[in-house]
């Protein structure tokens, strides 16, 4: 059974020292945590520790910090030659202090406090620089998921801006919608069905395929009426770019 400890007390941390917890072939032995009370809730106090120099030993260490900080709490580990990770999408795996045998665990899912995960449905996109680490950190990986892609640190640069455009922005553009909802007095429920499915179209269809709309018909009447009804800059701002992207992707005129 792999021994894992886990570093950071944050979305990512939390949701994947429950992952660990639940799995029959991890041994979580430890979290560390600058505030030790952000992890009360899921562990009991004597394997949360707040000092570095009290980390046991593990088979694996695992950073879930932000971004900022990977590098300083990689420096400040008090021991050398063994397996750390960090769970960043954007940051290589060269910035871990290369004392330790370095590796990523990226999960490729949005985290939230107040949500929980299935992780046996998030892909784990895994790297190392050592073929042996390697494979215990697949060991690890499929103890909670059994979607593993072996993706080095550009390729997983070019997986967190694609992460970005179809979770981030997308959510940005939800709310948008539903600024525009509001201001006319109409409930934001009544878009969710077309939320639904047109996330579960691209399920089976590229999403080049999948495009509707007044964009790619090149309906400039439509597309007028929408502009002339928008009375906020940056919802037409956010309106003329879009369509102006639809329209570039398929390849008409503007």
């Amino acid at each position: 059974m792999l021994k894992v400890a886990v570093i950071g007390s944050g979305n990512v941390a939390q949701h994947l020292i429950r992952a660990f917890k639940n799995s029959a072939h991890v041994q979580l032995v430890q979290a560390w945590a600058r505030h030790p009370e952000k992890l009360g809730n899921i562990l009991p106090a004597e394997r949360i520790t707040n000092d570095m120099a009290k980390l046991v030993g593990a088979d694996i260490y695992v950073i879930a910090v932000t971004d900022d900080a990977i590098a300083e709490v990689s420096e400040s580990l008090p021991f050398e030659g063994r397996l750390v990770v960090h769970t960043s999408g954007s940051v290589t795996m060269g910035q871990l202090d290369c004392k330790n045998h370095r590796g990523v665990f990226y999960p490729l899912q949005t985290f939230s406090k107040s949500r929980k995960i299935d992780f046996g449905k998030v892909p784990l996109c895994l790297e190392c620089e050592r073929e042996a680490d390697y494979e215990v950190l697949e060991q690890l990986a499929g103890a909670i998921s059994p979607l593993l892609y072996r993706i080095d640190s550009k390729q997983r640069q070019a997986l967190h801006v694609a992460a970005v455009f179809v979770s981030n922005f997308t959510n940005h553009l939800y709310a948008v919608g539903n600024n525009i909802c509001d201001e006319s007095g109409i409930s934001f429920d009544i878009l969710k069905p077309l939320i639904q499915e047109t996330a579960a179209k691209v399920q089976e269809l590229a999403p080049l395929q999948a495009q509707t709309g007044p964009a790619v018909r090149h309906d400039n009447t439509t597309i007028e009426k929408h502009l002339k009804f928008l009375t906020d800059d940056n919802q037409k701002t956010l309106y003329k770019l879009l369509t102006q992207s639809i329209q570039r992707a398929h390849g008409q005129k503007l």
